[in-house]
């Protein structure tokens, strides 16, 4: 059996995140291929966590800074070594390729980091998002570990092409991945909830994600009063995992704005409402959410940054708008008019059958991890600026990291 190595960085919650459905979908398609899997991570173990031991799949909880790691790797000695996010690759990938040099390294970037923040911060400042903000340190670090990997799984067209066009990256570094929905599940589903079974809005996302903390703020403050002046009877419910003090403070059952805290299952939370009102003012990637909601037959009404790297050339499954009260308005519209309201459904369907059936991306996933590996010396040759960063990497990040382990003997 091929033997692949997951270093995480926290222990996959697919009820609590996108990223963690993102891991789960990945996990799966090797098991289908029979490899073997370990995670290692070491962050502590979540009780929201999947048992991947249930699954077969090794869980190790391991340290940065500490050479045990090294003899451990070489036993494993696994052919694929995927990191999850840039910084599992900043801490352990030189260890990875001082004693494992002919494992292939596959970085999931999940979302970019860097450019996330670099809309916060445009965001934050209430002004258009500028080259400075997208040439920061982040990027610099984020890229770098771009480089350094054999492979980077991109989970958004989008993301692809400004690492393309904007930071002239190889294409034969980049992998397009989006999310994964089974065949089975991409067609639409007649026991769904009816229009007229289904009542009031709803919000959902993970509270540790600041995107979800400032769309929900966002709505409290600007979108909801709107709302609420034309459909007096609606509620928001508010759904989402590790909601803080400032979160629950937002509970207000006169305004019908009402925080519901974790969902126990996003898909049959979802489909009981009638439309999903998010309306995020920064991020990256794809966000789970709507692809939630389009299997859950419920539309949606979201930002251009929100919808972005999900529908292609298809029409949205509901609106999309970046003004106030435009937002307001297709809300009106999609909660009393039915026609309207089934017209989106099936655009949500139309999506996610063209866009992000998992049989169209996991041949050629893993026709391009074989062709790398048989190709491995070639492959390295050619991207030179990787090799450069990872000679220095090597000379710098492991005698940093072997003086804090020194450092630690004597404490």
């Amino acid at each position: 059996m091929k033997q692949l190595l997951i270093i995480g960085y926290i222990w996959p919650e697919p009820a609590s995140s996108a990223a963690g459905s993102r891991m789960m979908q990945l996990i799966d398609l090797f098991l289908e291929k029979d490899y073997k899997i370990t995670y290692a991570c070491p962050a502590k173990f979540s009780e929201y966590a999947v048992n991947l031991e249930e699954m077969g799949i090794e869980q190790v909880q391991i340290e940065a800074n500490k050479s045990e790691f090294d003899s451990w790797l070489k036993k494993l000695n696994p052919e694929i070594v995927m990191f999850d996010r840039f910084m599992m690759e900043e801490q352990f990938g030189w260890r990875i390729a001082e004693n494992c040099p002919d494992a292939l390294r596959v970085l999931d970037t999940e979302d970019l980091h860097f450019f996330r923040k670099a809309r916060y911060e445009a965001a934050k400042n209430n002004r258009v998002l500028t080259k400075a903000d997208l040439f920061s340190k982040e990027a610099k670090r984020e890229i770098a570990s771009i480089l350094r990997c054999d492979l980077t799984l991109i989970i958004s067209e989008a993301e692809r092409d400004l690492l393309i066009d904007k930071f002239r990256i190889d294409r034969d570094l980049l992998l397009y991945i989006p999310f994964l929905v089974p065949q089975e599940r991409t067609s639409q589903s007649k026991s769904l909830k009816s229009f007229e079974e289904r009542e009031h809005f709803l919000f959902i996302g993970n509270f540790l994600h600041d995107p979800n903390w400032d769309a929900v703020l966002y709505l409290k403050q600007y979108i909801w009063p709107l709302i609420r002046k034309e459909l007096p009877k609606a509620e928001l419910h508010i759904y989402g995992a590790y909601a803080t003090q400032k979160v629950e403070q937002l509970h207000n059952p006169k305004e019908r704005f009402l925080i519901k805290g974790r969902a126990k299952e996003a898909l049959s939370t979802i489909e009981n409402y009638k439309v999903l009102l998010a309306p995020l003012r920064f991020g990256a990637g794809i966000k789970g959410k709507f692809i939630d909601a389009m299997l859950t037959g419920t539309p949606s009404i979201t930002t251009t940054i929100g919808a972005e790297g999900i529908c292609g050339i298809y029409p949205w499954n509901g609106e999309i708008s970046n003004n106030d009260q435009e937002i307001a308005e297709a809300a009106f519209m999609l909660y009393n008019r039915e026609k309207r309201w089934l017209k989106a459904q099936k655009n949500g369907f139309k999506i996610i059958q063209n866009r992000f059936q998992k049989e169209s991306f996991s041949t050629n996933f893993f026709d391009t991890t074989n062709r790398l590996q048989h190709q491995l010396s070639k492959h390295r040759q050619r991207n030179f600026m990787g090799a450069m960063l990872m000679h220095h990497t090597l000379q710098s990040t492991k005698y940093m990291s072997l003086w804090i382990e020194e450092k630690n003997k004597h404490k």
